[in-house]
């Protein structure tokens, strides 16, 4: 429907609605979000006030998807090899180059599934606005302890794990979808290059913390999800998107079976665990740089060629080895 405006103007209605969006749901997630204060964690009603806080932010979220589907004309191959539910718990691997990426996964998604929740660092939970509705969300803020940390206190070792878990514990019985962007920041070619990535579309994943991951929700999950997200005509920012520079979006979601021993095991202190989990997680992403390749020749993308050849490029290299 805008289209046919100028792309400074499509970019200035957009952010205009996504801002007054954001500022009408804000008042009934903030309403729920005062009345969780006053209840226990383990309480029946905490629970179904969670329930009901995190259907609003989906709401939300549907509400501006909704707007970029319907206004920009952006177009959404959807790919979804999965059965998801909205009743589930689900952990979600996905690359990541823009910060579009979370209203792509929301649009893929829809109101089929639950709402998306993040492994957030506790200090986050000070951020100004945001910080109380991540609270409110229950989003599970990690306290990490680095290894000096653990060094000059050894008692230390194992807290970081243990603290998750009993945040992961408030939404138990909640439904939900764990987002973890596994490279641990947006792709560049310059990223790639610098790292030395073995992948021509990746960067190496963050292993550590996608174990840190499962071992905190354990195997309450239903399966994991794995997204490939891709933009054929190239990546662009939030301002891309809103000013109508973004024409198509491919995504895919696989459902995959995690093995048991990954529940159980400790990625930090067993060095076989470790390996084979790297293992593991390196078949999964050499499999999704793969697909990226095939996607983009499939639909001639301006990275097409380019990736054939980097592709062809990173072949040569011998061996995969992740973070």
């Amino acid at each position: 429907m805008l289209q046919v405006l100028p792309a400074f103007v499509q970019g200035t209605i957009m952010a205009l609605l996504l801002i007054v969006n954001t500022l009408l749901w804000s008042i009934p997630v903030y309403i729920g979000i005062f009345f969780k204060l006053f209840l226990p964690d383990t309480s029946v009603a905490r629970d179904k006030l969670s329930r009901l806080v995190a259907w609003l932010a989906q709401q939300w979220a549907f509400c501006n998807t909704w707007c970029i589907d319907h206004l920009l004309g952006v177009r959404f191959d959807l790919r979804i090899h999965a059965d998801v539910r909205a009743d589930g718990q689900y952990l979600v691997c996905s690359n990541h180059q823009s910060w579009n990426d979370i209203m792509v996964l929301v649009k893929a998604f829809g109101r089929k599934a639950p709402f998306f929740k993040f492994f957030l660092k506790q200090e986050l939970i000070w951020v100004p606005v945001l910080g109380p509705v991540w609270w409110g969300l229950d989003y599970p803020f990690m306290k990490r302890y680095t290894p000096s940390q653990i060094k000059k206190n050894p008692a230390l070792k194992g807290k970081d794990l243990e603290t998750t878990r009993k945040a992961c514990a408030r939404f138990r019985n909640q439904p939900g979808l764990v987002l973890n962007f596994l490279e641990g920041t947006r792709f560049t070619p310059e990223k790639r290059d610098r790292q030395q990535s073995p992948y021509a579309h990746l960067l190496r994943p963050k292993s550590g913390g996608f174990a840190f991951a499962l071992s905190a929700l354990g195997e309450r999950l239903n399966s994991l999800l794995d997204v490939t997200i891709v933009y054929p005509d190239g990546v662009e920012g939030l301002w891309g998107l809103l000013s109508g520079r973004v024409r198509r979006v491919v995504v895919e979601v696989r459902q995959l079976t995690v093995p048991h021993e990954f529940y159980i095991g400790g990625y930090e202190s067993d060095s076989d665990y470790r390996k084979r989990f790297q293992l593991w997680l390196g078949e999964i992403w050499r499999d999704k740089d793969q697909r990226i390749g095939e996607i983009k020749r499939e639909l001639g993308g301006v990275d097409g060629l380019a990736g054939l050849f980097v592709c062809l490029f990173v072949a040569a290299r011998s061996g995969v080895v992740v973070a």
